[in-house]
């Protein structure tokens, strides 16, 4: 019931006039100390224990929040439906301090992040060949209706280049998008900005030209994370407002 009251004022203005932009996570609004508000839920792992740590602290002038992870896993959720196609830009600020030796792109052993924005759309099973529907259909028996088909996953990460895009290691239905890489500027506030709909489309569509005429589907949620579960590793990350402009 939460999660769904915290969305319903961003449908019904979305309805009542397409903005030019929305900040969909106004952490700078939020007091340094609070306790997390309602709408940012936490994202967990039951076979997870160690859970990244997330505080509101004032940085920059302005109320960030800070993430630490300690061979630790978790996110936290902004649900929201909005249609990227008329806010394609999304818009972040970030600060990491650290990166990890053993983080790896391409494996599952090697799939830690210090800052992670994942941004999940809201694709229809009908999309899906008859053999993919059966599996995703099974998965939301699992795991609940609420678990996305798709997502993009913007990273900072040690080597790749910047503007990679990858499938995640554990599963292809999410995309990673090495958004800043290299240790050049850890530790500075870095405003980030990406084109979701291109994005979207060179992720899951590849070189189909019929796929690049279709609308992206609505984003359903943007999630921040850190995590180091998987190497074992430290990481302190910082994260801003998230907004989706219009081109």
């Amino acid at each position: 019931m939460l999660a769904a009251a915290a969305a319903w004022p961003l449908a019904r203005a979305w309805a009542a006039s397409p903005p030019e932009s929305l900040r969909a996570l106004p952490i700078s609004t939020l007091a340094p100390g609070a306790a997390l508000p309602p709408w940012l839920e936490p994202y967990t792992f039951e076979d997870r224990p160690q859970r990244t740590e997330f505080a509101l602290v004032r940085d920059a002038g302005r109320t960030v929040l800070r993430a630490r992870a300690h061979a630790s896993t978790a996110g936290l959720v902004r649900r929201l439906s909005v249609d990227p196609n008329a806010l394609p830009l999304l818009e972040w600020d970030w600060k990491v301090m650290n990166l990890l030796e053993r983080s790896d792109l391409a494996t599952r052993a090697g799939d830690d992040f210090p800052a992670r924005l994942y941004v999940t759309f809201d694709v229809p099973l009908e999309q899906f060949n008859p053999v993919q529907r059966i599996f995703l259909a099974l998965a939301r028996a699992i795991w609940g209706d609420a678990l996305p088909l798709a997502a993009l996953c913007y990273v900072w990460d040690r080597e790749a280049p910047a503007g990679t895009i990858a499938p995640n290691a554990y599963t292809d239905r999410v995309r990673m998008v090495v958004a800043e890489s290299g240790p050049a500027r850890l530790g500075r506030w870095l405003r980030m900005q990406r084109n979701l709909v291109e994005d979207y489309r060179r992720a899951f569509g590849g070189d189909d030209a019929a796929f690049a005429d279709q609308p992206v589907p609505l984003v359903s949620s943007i999630i921040l994370s850190s995590d180091t579960d998987n190497t074992g590793e430290d990481a302190e990350a910082f994260f801003g407002d998230v907004t989706l402009r219009a081109r």
